[in-house]
């Protein structure tokens, strides 16, 4: 998944600098991330559906293979420059659909590959390599712009899920799914209805949603904060991106070398916070290196409240209801993205980019103020308590709702 993550980085860099220089708004910026990831607000519950019916190692074969061939063409179109906004347009939103279910089942497979005593382990490690994908993809993408050309991005993409299908056709023993004797429409509605039940599930989400819709959409404004505000250009562009990715790895690092964790949801409070502070501090800056530095913070600070919540839900949900939270979980980060994309897009374009940043940040903080502070129940909560081996069978979610 790492080489395969760095390909995607290298061409979400690309493609968001192609819009842009074949546009010049903000607008088209936000509008390209709005339909990349509206089908995950769509389809994800379903994709999470055929994740608990269906293998998900095959599911993965053919949505990786979906992933590879949209970046061929993609790259053929660039070379014989073919490309308008329109293209760029109608294959985001292609691969938003083709995430919507690759997304549900990639997550829930991690817990099929190892125990439970490693679960942590395991999802900080996959958290390592697309955040360190995400150091090194922007800088490759800097580089490779100007050496290959934006078509050589999408090829070098491309070329990166052959890696990731070869692994997935090597492994033999994640063929754990349910045979489902109901219909699979009510299969959604079950997953759904289990995570609002769920008090503890339901909040995750919630902060996992708010994060993504009003804090995360700063990404697909980068273009501009580099080429406008700090005036440094695609080279400024891959730099602000990697110092982000190298404050998510280091803070990945740090998190897998601690091992358990045992009280995750106050280090979680302390993340959303921190998030959100930093985020409006990112808005005032107009050095670069303090900008750099901040971004640091701010990747520190993404990856430690996504994995987190990941964990947290992936060590209390059952099995037959893994991929259906996890659903939830894409839902709630990155099908709630494209409207955050369109909110930035939209104030960027009517106030300017700096506006647009720092609405952003004090929506997150006054949205966690009031979590944190009606639902102080949170603040004690302890994963351990809802381990199969410490729970009843039919009674593990007790505490919970």
């Amino acid at each position: 998944m790492f080489v395969s993550f760095v390909g995607t980085w290298i061409q979400s860099i690309a493609q968001s600098w192609l819009v842009f220089q074949l546009s010049h708004s903000a607008f088209l910026l936000g509008l390209v991330g709005f339909l990349g990831s509206l089908p995950i607000f769509l389809f994800t519950f379903v994709g999470g559906a055929t994740a608990d019916r269906e293998d998900k190692r095959r599911i993965l074969i053919f949505t990786q293979s979906a992933f590879m061939l949209l970046a061929f063409f993609l790259a053929a179109i660039t070379y014989l420059q073919l490309v308008r906004t329109w293209h760029i347009m109608l294959i985001a939103l292609l691969n938003g659909i083709v995430m919507a279910f690759d997304g549900p089942s990639r997550q829930a497979m991690v817990a099929e590959l190892v125990d439970r005593s490693h679960l942590f382990n395991a999802i900080i490690l996959n958290s390592a390599a697309f955040n360190l994908a995400r150091t090194l993809g922007p800088a490759l993408a800097a580089l490779l712009v100007s050496y290959i050309g934006m078509g050589g991005c999408f090829l070098v993409n491309g070329l990166s899920f052959l890696v990731v299908i070869v692994a997935l056709f090597s492994i033999r023993n994640s063929d754990i799914f349910f045979e489902k004797k109901n219909n699979f429409f009510y299969d959604v509605i079950e997953g759904l209805a289990f995570v609002y039940r769920h008090k503890i599930i339901f909040l995750f989400i919630l902060i996992t949603g708010i994060t993504s819709l009003f804090g995360v959409s700063y990404v697909i404004l980068m273009p501009i904060v580099a080429e406008e505000v700090l005036g440094f250009g695609m080279k400024g562009l891959g730099l602000l991106m990697s110092s982000a990715g190298l404050g998510a790895v280091v803070a990945t690092v740090g998190m897998a070398t601690m091992g358990y964790i045992s009280n995750k949801v106050k280090i979680l409070v302390l993340s959303c916070f921190s998030f959100a502070g930093l985020l409006v501090l990112f808005s005032l800056s107009e050095n670069f290196i303090f900008s750099l530095v901040i971004l640091f913070f701010l990747g520190w600070t993404i990856v430690t409240t996504t994995s987190f919540i990941n964990t947290l839900l992936q060590s209390i949900v059952p099995d037959e209801f893994r991929g259906r939270v996890m659903s939830a979980f894409m839902f709630s980060f990155a099908g709630v993205m494209p409207f955050g994309h369109l909110i930035a897009g939209v104030l960027a374009q009517a106030w300017g980019v700096s506006f647009a940043l720092r609405i952003s940040g004090f929506i997150c903080l006054i949205s966690f103020l009031f979590i944190f502070s009606r639902y102080r129940g949170i603040l004690i909560f302890k994963e351990e308590d809802f381990y199969e081996e410490k729970c009843p069978a039919g009674s593990r979610f007790n505490n919970v709702t």
